[in-house]
C-alpha cells in the first residue's frame, strides 16, 4: 500500500507569543497520535512541528490512505441462549445477527469456546481499517480541543472557537487534498506567507513541499526551533561586529522568535546621556517593552546600542532603525524622569506611605510588616553574631522602594532600585546590598544573598511570610500557592544549607511568630505544620540534588532543625551504608525500634547488676566503651567518624539477639534489657534513623 506525507496547517491571526511553542508542540503531537492510533502511520518516523506567529502545522511521513484490515474476534452470546436443543439458531441469535449485519449462514463458522463457566459463540471476521479521508478532520478537531488554551474566542457568524481567528485550513496527503471541515473551514491546499514580503496566496503542491515553499515564496521560516536558531546566529554575529556581548537573552529570544516570521537583525542606538540612569531600568525598558536586545561591554556595562529583530528584510533599513530609535527614546526618558524624581526623597521618608498599602487583610499593612522585619532581621543577625544595627536598618528600608515611581512603573525592579536609592541616601553598601538581595533567591537556581546582614534580612522576609500565612491558615493546596510559600520555604532552606548558616530552624520560626501581634495568628498548631511543610520541601530538595531516597529519609526522620548540618549527615550515612556492617546494624536497629514500641513509657538506665547473660553483658560494655567516642564525634560534627565507630558494635549486637530473649516473664530483667536497647538505639540514632536503611 502506497504512503505519503500528511500536512495539516491552521492559518490564524497572531497567536499568543509566550504560548506559541507549547501550542505548536501539542497540536503536532496530538495529530500524530490520532493517526497512529488509527494505524494510519505505516512507519513511525516521528513528525515535524511548525509554529509561527500566524500558523500551527504538522507534517507526518509515511501515512497510509487507509489502514489495513484487521482480524477481529467478538463474543456473540452464550451457546445455551444462541442455539435451541437441535442446534438451530434461536430468535435471540437471529435478532443479534441482524443488528450486527451478519448473515445467518455465517453461524456455521462461529467458534464455540468456554467463556467463564459457560460455553459461548465467537465470530471472527476482517474489519476494514480507517480511511484517512474519513478520519483526518476528526483527528484535527481532537487536537484542537486538546490545546492548552485558557480562553477561547469566537469570530464571524459561525460557532467555531479557538485562541485566535482561523482563516484557512490546509490538509494534504502527498499531492492530494484530504477533504474535511474543521473550525467551520473546508480543507484545501492554499496558505499565506509573510504579510508584506509574500506574493499573496500560495498553493501548496504537496505536503512535502510545505516548508521549502513557505521559505521560498512566502518568506516565512515555519519551524520555531529553526527560526529561533536563525535569530540567535544573527544576534551573536551582529554583537561581535559591534565589539559587544548580549548578556542574558534566552527568555527574550523565545518570545521574539514567536513574534516574527522572517527575522532580520539591525543595530539601533540611543543618546549617551541616558546611561546616567541605572542600567537595570534601561535594560528592562528595552527588553520588556520594546523586545530589543541591549548590548554590553566586556565588563558587563550597558552600551548605548541595542539590537532590533525586525520582521522585514530591506536593502535600506534606515527607516526601520530610525523608527525604533524614535520609539525607544520616550521610554528611556520616562525611566530617567522616574529616577530623578525618586531621588528627591529618601527611602526613610517614604515609610509612612507604606501604612495604607495592604500586605494582607488579616496580616496588616506593609508598614506593619516592615516593623516585624526590622525586629526579626536584627534577631537573626544577633544569632549570627553579626551587625544587628545594619540588618535592622536594611530591613526597615527593604520595602520602601515599593512606593517609588520607578518600581510603580516596573515592579520587577523592586529591591534593585532600593539599593540605588539607599546609596543615594548615604546608606552604607552593606545595608544597600541587603536591601537589593533580600528577595533572593527568587527562583530555582537564583543566586543567594551574600553576607550575614543580607542573609538575615532575606531570611526575615521569607520567614515572616511563611509564619504569617500559616498562622492564619492560608496554606498552599495542590498546585495552588498564591503567596509563593513553596518558593519562600526553598529560599530559607537554600540560604541555611548553601551559605551555610548555623541557625536552628525551629528557633527561627519561633522568632518570626513572636513578631506578630497577640491573637493575630489563630491557626491551631501552625508552627508544627510549618515545620512539616519545610521538611517536606527539604526532602524534595535533597532528592532532586541526587541524594538517595533512603539516606534522605534516614537523616530527616530525626527532624534535624540545624539545616546547615544536614549535608554532612547525608555524606556520613552514605559512607556508613557502604560498610559491610551497615545492613546488619540497620536491620538490628529496626528490630530494636519495634521491640521498644512494646515497652513502658519510662525506662531506667540499664543496671549492670541485673545483667545475666554473657551476651547482654558484652553488649552493655561495648556500648559503654564506644559511647564517649561517638558523642565526641557528634559534638565535633564528625558524623562519618561517629557512624564508623558504631560499626564496631555489630558483633555484640548480633550475639545479643542470637542469645538473649528480651521480653522475658520476669519484669526487672525485661525492663533492664529494654533499657539497654533504648540506650543502644539512642547511641546509634544520633546522626540518622539507621532503621530506615534496612530493606
Amino acid at each position: 500500500m502506497t504512503t505519503a506525507t500528511v500536512l495539516v496547517e491552521l492559518l490564524t491571526e497572531e497567536l499568543p507569543p509566550k504560548a506559541l511553542p507549547r501550542l505548536g508542540e501539542t497540536f503536532a503531537a496530538k495529530v500524530f497520535e490520532g493517526l497512529k492510533a488509527r494505524d494510519l502511520v505505516a512507519e513511525d518516523r516521528g513528525f515535524r512541528c511548525f509554529a509561527a506567529p500566524r500558523r500551527l502545522a504538522v507534517t507526518v511521513p509515511t501515512v497510509r490512505a487507509a489502514a489495513p484490515s484487521r482480524e477481529v474476534t467478538e463474543k456473540i452470546m452464550p451457546v445455551q441462549v444462541a442455539l435451541d436443543a437441535e442446534g438451530r439458531p434461536t430468535p435471540a441469535l437471529l435478532k443479534k445477527l441482524q443488528a450486527k449485519g451478519i448473515a445467518p449462514e455465517a453461524v456455521a463458522s462461529f467458534e464455540r469456546r468456554v467463556d467463564g463457566k459457560a460455553e459461548a459463540l465467537f465470530y471472527t471476521h476482517l474489519e476494514p481499517g480507517a480511511a484517512l479521508d474519513d478520519v483526518l478532520a476528526a483527528i484535527v478537531q481532537e487536537a484542537v480541543k486538546a490545546l492548552p488554551i485558557p480562553k477561547l474566542m469566537r469570530w464571524g457568524a459561525g460557532d467555531a472557537q479557538f485562541v485566535r481567528p482561523v482563516h484557512k485550513l490546509a490538509m494534504l496527503h502527498g499531492a492530494r487534498v484530504v477533504p474535511g471541515r474543521v473550525l467551520d473551514l473546508d480543507a484545501g491546499r492554499v496558505t499565506m506567507g509573510h504579510r508584506f514580503m509574500s506574493r499573496g496566496e500560495i498553493e501548496l503542491a504537496t505536503a512535502e513541499a510545505y516548508e521549502p515553499t513557505l521559505l521560498a515564496e512566502g518568506k516565512v521560516i515555519p519551524d520555531f526551533a529553526e527560526r529561533r536558531s536563525n535569530i540567535e546566529r544573527q544576534l551573536v554575529a551582529t554583537a561581535q561586529e559591534q565589539g559587544a556581548s548580549l548578556g542574558e537573552y534566552a527568555d527574550l529570544l523565545d518570545e521574539v522568535a514567536a513574534l516574527v516570521e522572517h527575522p532580520t537583525v539591525y543595530v539601533g542606538e540611543f543618546e549617551l546621556e541616558f546611561l546616567a540612569v541605572p542600567q537595570e531600568c534601561l535594560i528592562l525598558t528595552m527588553r520588556a517593552n520594546q523586545k530589543y536586545f541591549p548590548l554590553f561591554d566586556a565588563a558587563g556595562k550597558l552600551l548605548n546600542r541595542f539590537l532590533i529583530v525586525s520582521n522585514m528584510r530591506l536593502a535600506d533599513p534606515s527607516n526601520i532603525v530610525a523608527g525604533n530609535q524614535r520609539v525607544v527614546r520616550p521610554r528611556l526618558s520616562d525611566a530617567r524622569f522616574f529616577f530623578e524624581q525618586d531621588r528627591k526623597h529618601t527611602l526613610d521618608s517614604r515609610l509612612p506611605r507604606l501604612a495604607p498599602v495592604v500586605y494582607h487583610n488579616k496580616l496588616g499593612s506593609q508598614l506593619e510588616r516592615v516593623e516585624r522585619l526590622e525586629r526579626l532581621a536584627g534577631r537573626i543577625a544577633d544569632r549570627l553574631h553579626g551587625d544587628v544595627a545594619a540588618a535592622s536598618r536594611a530591613a526597615r528600608l527593604a520595602k520602601a522602594d515599593l512606593v517609588t515611581d520607578m518600581v510603580g512603573e516596573f515592579p520587577e525592579l523592586q529591591g534593585i532600585m532600593g539599593r540605588y536609592y539607599a546609596l543615594n541616601d548615604g546608606e552604607g553598601e552593606v545595608v544597600a546590598d541587603a536591601v537589593q538581595s533580600h528577595y533572593q533567591p527568587r527562583f530555582a537556581g537564583d543566586t543567594l544573598p551574600a553576607g550575614n546582614t543580607a542573609c538575615a534580612v532575606a531570611l526575615a522576609d521569607k520567614l515572616d511570610a511563611l509564619v504569617g500565612f500559616f498562622g492564619i491558615g492560608q496554606l498552599p493546596t495542590g498546585d495552588k500557592d498564591p503567596f509563593g510559600l513553596r518558593r519562600a520555604a526553598l529560599g530559607v532552606l537554600r540560604i541555611l544549607i548553601e551559605t551555610p548558616l548555623p541557625l536552628d530552624l525551629a528557633a527561627l520560626v519561633g522568632d518570626a511568630a513572636e513578631g506578630f501581634a497577640p491573637g493575630l495568628l489563630t491557626a491551631a498548631d501552625f508552627e508544627s505544620q510549618l515545620l512539616d511543610f519545610m521538611f517536606e520541601r527539604l526532602r524534595n530538595l535533597l532528592r532532586d540534588a541526587g541524594h538517595a531516597v533512603d539516606v534522605v529519609d534516614a537523616v530527616l526522620a530525626l527532624r534535624p532543625t540545624r539545616i546547615d548540618l544536614v549535608p554532612a549527615k547525608l555524606d556520613a550515612v552514605r559512607v556508613f551504608r557502604g560498610l559491610p556492617e551497615a545492613e546488619a546494624l540497620a536491620a538490628a536497629n529496626k528490630r530494636i525500634v519495634n521491640i521498644l514500641k512494646k515497652a513502658e513509657d519510662e525506662l531506667p538506665e540499664p543496671d549492670v547488676a541485673l545483667l545475666q547473660e554473657q551476651a547482654e553483658k558484652a553488649l552493655f560494655h561495648a556500648v559503654v566503651e564506644v559511647a564517649p567516642l561517638v558523642h565526641s564525634h557528634v559534638a565535633n560534627e564528625d558524623y562519618t567518624d561517629a557512624l564508623c565507630a558504631l560499626a564496631g558494635l555489630r558483633a555484640a549486637v548480633d550475639t545479643f539477639f542470637d542469645d538473649v530473649m528480651v521480653m522475658v516473664e520476669e519484669p526487672l530483667t525485661r525492663r533492664n534489657r529494654l533499657a539497654l536497647l533504648r540506650q543502644l538505639a539512642g547511641l546509634m540514632n544520633q546522626v540518622a534513623d539507621l532503621s530506615r536503611l534496612s530493606a
